[in-house]
């Protein structure tokens, strides 16, 4: 039910009910849901309780029944005492008291296995992307940005080939490599592992040298800026956001930033400036905006390498124009690695690489490849 809640009252999930005319169906299967939950509840607090009735039927009957049996005794030859009536209805209530109090023991322990299964679900999964014991650390003044991919391999789980097949190649520090292909060419998830979020299956992806599996988390943080083309903002002030990746960062360090992702003039339009609230997931922003707000939070952070996953695809012509510009100007020393839909944006790169079933089908700059005539060609007519 929170999820449903979460789902349908959030900004984005209001503004698909409203326009796709959902809103009724949206209210009953939340009805749905409510009802299904309040049985679940009246399940939850009447499991177990018919041991709690005998045992509250037992309390009340059997004193009753202990009178009943001394009242018959007392007709005997050996009458039983009053007292020792009483000495055994004591003595019943001392002997079923216990039973309760198990029984309460067991149905908290009924209901605290239900609740710790999920928990203990997922703390027994075990954790594939692991820090070693003795990380390689590289201090930030000695990192220079070079990456060397050899012979990588990845595939998913379930996959019914390779994502990335088998791909070496080697980016020198502060060069501008980009990589083109068609949809699931397997570019991104490229991008992926460049990132650590997954492991290379085969092979090996260094960064100055050192395997990203032997360097430390904190190194490759600082080594590598990822901005991709979902970018996740927090509900918090744009200069929350900004120093998000650079808390220590000045109001100066912050507006450069700004000016360089091409998004400080529009900051200082808003009533509030750089204190103007962005609202869940950033929803006062367009995708643009949002694009560019990200990108300055990674440039505040100045990494060494800079990884851009369609980082510009929501913006129009001019404003990615006057981004790249920035960005060229930016990226001097400084290694940058473009994934792109959108080859308008890369024609100047060092080095084009075209992915192709999780492999490099061509290598070369735009002019060599578009001589070539091959899939870079292809690709750049259909753009």
């Amino acid at each position: 039910m929170s999820v449903a809640v979460q789902e349908t009252l959030s900004v984005s999930g209001i503004i698909l009910a409203r326009t796709m005319g959902r809103g009724p169906q949206l209210v009953q299967h939340f009805a749905r849901i409510s009802g299904d939950l309040a049985k679940l509840e009246v399940k939850s607090h009447t499991a177990g309780e018919w041991q709690w009735s005998l045992i509250g039927f037992a309390l009340a009957v059997l004193p009753a029944f202990t009178l009943l049996v001394g009242g018959l005794l007392m007709k005997t030859d050996n009458p039983a005492t009053i007292g020792t009536l009483v000495a055994m209805i004591a003595l019943q209530e001392q002997l079923l008291w216990p039973f309760e109090q198990l029984l309460e023991i067991g149905r908290d322990a009924r209901k605290t296995r239900a609740l710790f299964a999920r928990i203990f679900e997922y703390l027994d999964k075990p954790v594939e992307i692991v820090e070693r014991v003795d990380p390689v650390v590289i201090p930030r003044k000695a990192m220079r940005g070079t990456v060397q991919m050899e012979q990588v391999c990845f595939s998913y789980e379930n996959a019914h080939r390779p994502a990335v097949n088998n791909v070496s190649l080697t980016i020198p520090a502060g060069s501008h490599v980009a990589i083109v292909g068609a949809t699931g060419s397997g570019k991104t998830t490229l991008g992926y592992l460049l990132a650590r979020l997954y492991d290379v299956d085969k092979g090996a992806i260094r960064f100055d040298g050192v395997d990203l599996r032997d360097m430390s988390f904190d190194t490759l943080s600082q080594m590598l800026g990822v901005v991709t083309q979902d970018p996740y903002l927090l509900h918090a002030s744009v200069a929350e956001n900004l120093r998000f990746s650079r808390p220590e960062a000045t109001d100066a360090d912050l507006i450069a930033a700004a000016r360089i992702a091409q998004i400080h003039d529009h900051i200082t339009a808003l009533p509030n400036g750089y204190d103007t609230l962005v609202g869940e997931r950033g929803y006062r922003f367009s995708g643009g905006e949002k694009q560019r707000l990200a990108l300055a939070r990674t440039i505040l952070r100045d990494p060494p390498i800079l990884l851009l996953d369609e980082a510009t695809s929501a913006l129009d012509t001019r404003t990615e124009r006057a981004m790249s510009k920035a960005l060229d100007d930016m990226s001097n020393g400084r290694t940058t690695i473009t994934i792109a839909h959108r080859l308008s944006t890369i024609r100047h790169a060092d080095l084009i690489v075209v992915m192709q079933n999780g492999r490099i089908a061509e290598m070369g700059t735009h002019d060599d490849l578009l001589a070539q005539g091959g899939q870079y060609a292809a690709l750049l007519r259909g753009n």
